[in-house]
């Protein structure tokens, strides 16, 4: 991570998901209505994808920079192409 500005982002995005996912458990413990749990399902993977994209970004603008500057470009695209094979799953 090279802005403590994103770092700090991307941790405030992961306890909201993270009070999303305890929600979740709290519909189901109450039984709520299936459609409503199925939606925050929903919003809760929209936003675990957000996250994971602007992770993605921050690594292709930092670190493939970084490896082109040391030549170990392919080495690197490589290396984004297996994650993003998993990320996209």
């Amino acid at each position: 991570m090279k802005s403590q500005d994103t770092k700090k982002n991307l941790i405030s995005r992961l306890r909201r998901i993270e009070g999303q996912v305890k929600g979740l458990q709290r519909m189901l413990e109450e039984d709520k209505y299936c459609v409503d749990i199925l939606v925050q399902i929903a919003a809760v993977r929209a936003a675990i994808n957000k996250v994971g994209t602007m992770i993605v970004e921050n690594h292709m603008r930092n670190c493939l920079e970084k490896a082109a500057e040391e030549g170990r470009t392919e080495e690197m695209i490589e290396e984004l192409t297996t994650v993003l094979s998993k990320f996209i799953k």
